[in-house]
């Protein structure tokens, strides 16, 4: 659903209530006449209060109204991607826009769409004239280099003429052959295909040809690609026409370019010369060609976001538009969600669309009665928007229901210091956050040009800012700053050692006394704040804090189950569902403070009467004996308080009665008073449907009459309707 503008506030008592439960929503039918619906969906968008239903459910998304405007608007969003692409190539920067624009009307649409044609016509004119001409540029470099490459070719080709005229070369004289001249075919070719080419060249010829290649140190591009490809220059030796159409095949199938050379050394450099001269002309197109090209990217460059922008805006119109359903009377109807506090808004927003767009049909809103369930509409501010989108990743609350981000502004950043707590790292994070939150105005100009990572911290500012915050506040309750302690109001505990101390010898430091003497151990009184900085000398620290921190544990994560369980009460409550109160919310409340809440009971009790002089039984051990040992003592040294078992008994029993309680109760009541069920499908009170039920009368006015012919008394049937009003009573 679209969102409102975020408020960084709420100034009024109703508003802060609105924090705790989603918004009131209504059902709207809206009627709007073609020409101005575009307009009126623009401002509507623009509020961003609405959340329409698809009235077309059954029809087909190439059958709607709008596919045609639809196209469009992709047709428009590929020629700007075509854009982008073509910027990033020349990689221009590109101005961050931090002002969004809306969506242009249909005029404005169509001077947008013609621009856009253009500007990709010229385009591509532009790119197909500079690849014909870097192709042409490329082409020559590989003549020159071939042109270079020859002398080196020719010496060679004179030597292996040589030892043709000396006999090296045989020729059947019984066939009447005389010694030929050696024909050659020189060219350029991509260096990994070399070897191939040897082979191909070999087998072809049946070793009747011989290549010779050189490397091209300068890198030369594929015209079309921009892409450096490593080349060679080749020439290839041969006799005969059947053999060098042979060898140009070759040529051809391997992707090789040959070029004409000359043999004569004038003749060569009298061609190097023109090459020259066509390339430096042909550097000069470029330049202008690549100017040209660079000046009209500028100019999508400097619009191109807000065009981006407006299509996509554009484009969700005629999207949302399609969801709308034509009546017999040529209008649009359309139904959509809308919250209580901002119907005002909506009918002025259809009000000022009608209005721009020349309508002589007004726009008409109706609000309709219905059962169907309200979606889910939370306004949020600057501050619980983060903790908002983080309770929507685990699940939206149903409509009206308590909305447990608020709590969460607290709780997690809380729960995050306990498993954190680090004074010094908590205050890092904590000014970094900070930082975030005093410079938001200006990060928010940038937010465009953040990469996914700083995007994310940036909406999660307010997070790291409290989570820095109460890390801070559990680091000083661990007394651990960097992994060490502070020792602020001096350690309650202190050794009595009349002797030195040598390395390698424990010494224990006991709080209790011993029998009538004080221990000369203990200060008396505990450490103020926090855990005693002794404890970072001791041998034990890590299985006393290990201890400490789980315990610590379950008993917020009892807290906080008890809180979730709690909160659904109210939520069961606010609906009138007195069936959920019963059997869902009762026995959860006693299956966890039976097993869990048993448990932190166990861990205050064991902390308050501790004996260190005496072996303390594990509450692990107890629990499990809870389930596996049902009713058997534990035995005096397993037993933190008599009767023991008895009482872990009957919590045990209570625990497995709630499972069926909670799985069976519910449904069973509901298949067996079918009135019940559909109140809860309603989400109105029981106490109303019995009301309901008591007052029922039939539409159609002969339905008592009809039932008296078949035989049942009218009194019969309302008496019927009054006994099932009483049970549902006794519910």
């Amino acid at each position: 659903m679209s969102r409102s503008p975020q408020l960084p506030c709420f100034s009024s008592s109703d508003d802060m209530s609105k924090l705790l439960r989603s918004e009131e929503m209504t059902l709207c039918q809206v009627f709007l006449s073609q020409e101005a619906a575009y307009n009126c969906i623009r401002e509507l968008g623009e509020l961003g209060a609405v959340q329409f239903s698809d009235l077309n459910e059954g029809v087909s998304a190439f059958s709607r109204n709008y596919v045609s405007e639809i196209r469009r608007m992709e047709e428009m969003e590929r020629r700007l991607r075509f854009f982008a692409g073509e910027i990033e190539k020349e990689k221009l920067p590109v101005p961050a826009d931090y002002n969004i624009p809306g969506a242009p009307n249909q005029k404005d649409l169509i001077d947008l769409e013609a621009t856009l044609e253009q500007l990709e016509v010229e385009t591509r004119q532009i790119n197909g004239n500079q690849e014909a001409l870097l192709r042409n540029f490329y082409e020559l470099k590989e003549l020159k280099h071939v042109l270079n490459s020859a002398g080196a070719f020719f010496q060679e080709g004179a030597a292996i003429e040589r030892e043709q005229q000396a006999g090296i070369l045989k020729y059947d004289e019984e066939l009447g052959g005389t010694a030929r001249h050696l024909s050659f075919l020189c060219g350029v070719i991509n260096r990994a295909k070399i070897p191939v080419f040897e082979r191909v060249l070999w087998r072809a010829s049946r070793g009747k040809a011989l290549l010779r290649h050189m490397e091209i140190t300068e890198p030369l591009k594929d015209p079309a690609t921009e892409e450096e490809i490593p080349k060679s220059t080749f020439i290839v030796y041969f006799q005969g026409e059947q053999l060098k159409i042979r060898v140009k095949k070759i040529c051809e199938g391997l992707g090789a370019t040959t070029y004409p050379c000359k043999e004569a050394y004038s003749e060569r450099k009298q061609t190097e010369m023109e090459v020259d001269k066509r390339i430096t002309e042909l550097i000069d197109i470029l330049k202008e060609t690549h100017n040209h090209r660079y000046r009209m990217l500028d100019t999508v460059v400097q619009n191109i976001n807000s065009w981006i922008i407006q299509v996509k805006k554009v484009k969700a119109i005629y999207y949302t538009m399609n969801k709308f359903k034509k009546t017999d009377t040529g209008l649009l109807m359309a139904e959509g969600w809308v919250p209580m506090s901002q119907l005002n808004d909506v009918d002025i927003a259809l009000k000022r669309g009608t209005t721009s767009a020349g309508s002589a049909t007004q726009a008409i809103l109706n609000t309709v009665t219905t059962r169907r369930t309200p979606p889910t509409y939370h306004k949020s501010n600057k501050l619980t928007k983060g903790f908002q989108a983080m309770i929507d990743a685990y699940g939206v609350a149903t409509y009206q229901e308590i909305n447990p981000a608020i709590f969460t502004i607290i709780t997690f950043p809380f729960l995050f210091g306990v498993m954190f707590g680090d004074l010094g790292h908590g205050f890092i994070m904590f000014l970094a956050g900070l930082y975030l939150v005093l410079k938001e105005s200006t990060f928010i100009k940038k937010l465009k040009s953040f990469d996914e990572i700083s995007a994310m911290m940036f909406h999660g500012r307010y997070i790291i800012m409290l989570n820095g915050l109460f890390a801070m506040y559990a680091g000083l309750l661990y007394n651990d700053i960097f992994a060490k302690s502070l020792n602020i109001f001096g350690s309650s505990w202190y050794p009595d050692i009349s002797e030195p101390i040598n390395k390698g010898i424990q010494y224990g430091l006991d709080p209790k006394e011993y029998g009538p003497l004080p221990s000369h151990n203990y200060s008396g009184h505990p450490y103020p704040f926090g855990i005693d900085p002794v404890w970072n000398l001791a041998e034990n620290k890590l299985t006393f804090i290990n201890s400490y921190k789980m315990k610590l544990a379950v008993i917020l994560g009892l807290i906080q189950m008890t809180f979730g369980v709690v909160i659904s009460y109210f939520n069961y409550r606010f609906k009138g569902s007195t069936l959920d109160v019963y059997c869902t919310f009762i026995p959860q409340m006693i299956f966890l403070q039976c097993i869990v809440g048993y448990l932190a009971f166990m861990i205050f009790f064991k902390w308050f009467t501790v004996n260190t002089h005496t072996a303390q039984p594990s509450i692990l051990l107890c629990l499990i004996s809870m389930f596996l040992k049902f009713g058997a003592p534990l035995g005096e040294d397993n037993e933190l308080y008599a009767n023991q078992h008895i009482v872990q008994s009957a919590l045990a029993v209570m625990a497995l009665i709630c499972v069926p309680w909670m799985m069976l109760a519910k449904p069973f009541i509901e298949r067996m008073y079918p009135r019940v069920r559909q109140a809860v499908i309603l989400n109105v009170p029981i106490q109303t449907l019995v009301v309901t039920v008591s007052n029922y009368r039939h539409p159609d006015s002969n339905y008592l009459t009809d039932r008296n012919h078949h035989g049942v008394h009218p009194f019969t049937y309302s008496r019927s309707l009054r006994v099932f009003s009483l049970r549902v009573k006794t519910l």
